[in-house]
């Protein structure tokens, strides 16, 4: 039995698992952020219930994303030993980045916004969210910073045996970062704009007494979605132009053209259906069109469809490099028994089935209940009925 193609298949499907979990953490952040701006900035109350409401879903999902992540972090020294010998001197330093920012900073400043509700200055409570947020985008630039060099290692060089860094600041520099950073921020938004969307939409089938909250929340969905679908596409293709000039092979016949043509499918798909929603939004006809509420709840798995299918693009089309021109993957596989490889990746596989489960029915159970009522007070709003 081979082990490559195990613990390839066991590392493509626990970061596939991992990064549905962070779009929608980095989407929904984003909305909650913009709705506690605008009611700290003199909105409406029913915007504060909706930082409440959509801020309770965004917990839930984090919380989850970060057993995630801890558990695909082991398989760098479980499985693939043999890049951390030949990069680890460059590819660890955004990494270790990121650890310190996502699990030290970021969970610091939304433990002080999820306890501070209630009991801190408005202005104090909406700085914390907006630190949670930018601290959030820093983790996902040094996580695109590290796949970045593999795609093409730039500002280093082959001395001994192994990788050693020349240039931190080429790291920021690099073509493979370029487009690939907006163009990831722009599904986070696009995905987090189709779940607030399609939640609104459920409710109003279920024919909600909360009008004004769900269709006040819908418009949000709506913008973020238009936003989201634009920059997904613009740097989508912005990246092929790079992609021609460090992996010519990548998107030529048998290389990635089949997951390529449904993720460009896919995202024109979302660009439509959220060019309709912002239609439906101005003639505010977009809390009657009932038949096109069950297309919007439909439509929740779209983004993250699309998401896995740009990942497939970009990762496989580097094959069989693992740092492009330097180390195969087929080289940087650690020594260990397929047999072994094969257990951990169906346990692996498992564990993620399970939070993903229980993510979603959390999520879900969250999300049929709605908002709070009115003289609710809920000082900790996002932890109260989860």
């Amino acid at each position: 039995m081979d082990a490559l193609p195990i613990a390839r298949l066991q590392f493509a499907t626990t970061t596939s698992f991992h990064f549905l979990f962070v779009l929608l953490t980095l989407g929904l952040v984003t909305l909650v952020a913009v709705m506690q701006t605008r009611w700290t900035l003199g909105g409406k109350p029913e915007l504060l219930r909706m930082t409440r409401f959509w801020g309770r879903l965004y917990v839930i999902n984090y919380a989850l994303g970060i057993v995630t992540g801890i558990v695909m972090e082991f398989q760098f020294g479980l499985t693939w030993t043999g890049l951390s010998t030949f990069a680890g001197d460059v590819f660890g330093a955004p990494l270790a980045i990121e650890t310190l920012v996502a699990f030290f900073l970021e969970s610091t400043f939304l433990g002080l916004w999820i306890f501070g509700f209630g009991r801190m200055h408005k202005g104090l409570h909406l700085a914390l969210i907006w630190l949670v947020t930018l601290t959030a985008y820093a983790s996902a630039l040094f996580i695109m910073l590290a796949n970045s060099f593999l795609q093409n290692p730039v500002g280093s060089h082959v001395e001994n045996g192994t990788l050693h860094l020349d240039d931190f600041g080429a790291l920021f520099a690099n073509p493979a970062l370029a487009a690939s950073l907006p163009h990831v921020v722009g599904a986070a938004i696009l995905t987090g704009g189709f779940f607030v969307v399609g939640v609104s939409a459920w409710h109003f089938l279920k024919r909600t007494t909360e009008i004004e909250f769900f269709r006040r929340s819908m418009r949000v969905g709506v913008v973020a979605s238009l936003i989201g679908a634009f920059f997904v596409i613009e740097q989508g293709f912005a990246q092929f132009a790079e992609l021609a000039k460090y992996q010519p092979d990548k998107l030529k016949d048998g290389g990635v053209g089949l997951p390529l043509g449904l993720m460009i499918m896919l995202g024109f798909v979302m660009f439509l259906c959220a060019i309709l929603g912002g239609v439906l939004l101005i003639r505010n006809w977009i809390t009657k069109a009932r038949f096109l509420h069950y297309l919007m709840v439909a439509a929740i798995p779209l983004p993250f469809a699309a998401a896995i299918l740009g990942w497939l693009v970009r990762e496989l089309g580097r094959q069989p490099w693992l740092v492009w021109g330097n180390l195969r993957t087929a080289d940087a596989i650690s020594d260990v028994p397929a047999g072994q490889i094969l257990f951990s990746f169906i346990a692996f596989s498992l564990l993620f089935a399970a939070l993903a489960v229980a993510d979603w029915v959390l999520m879900a159970r969250v999300a049929k209940r709605g908002p709070e009522p009115v003289e609710e007070p809920a000082e900790l709003p996002v932890l109260s009925g989860v």
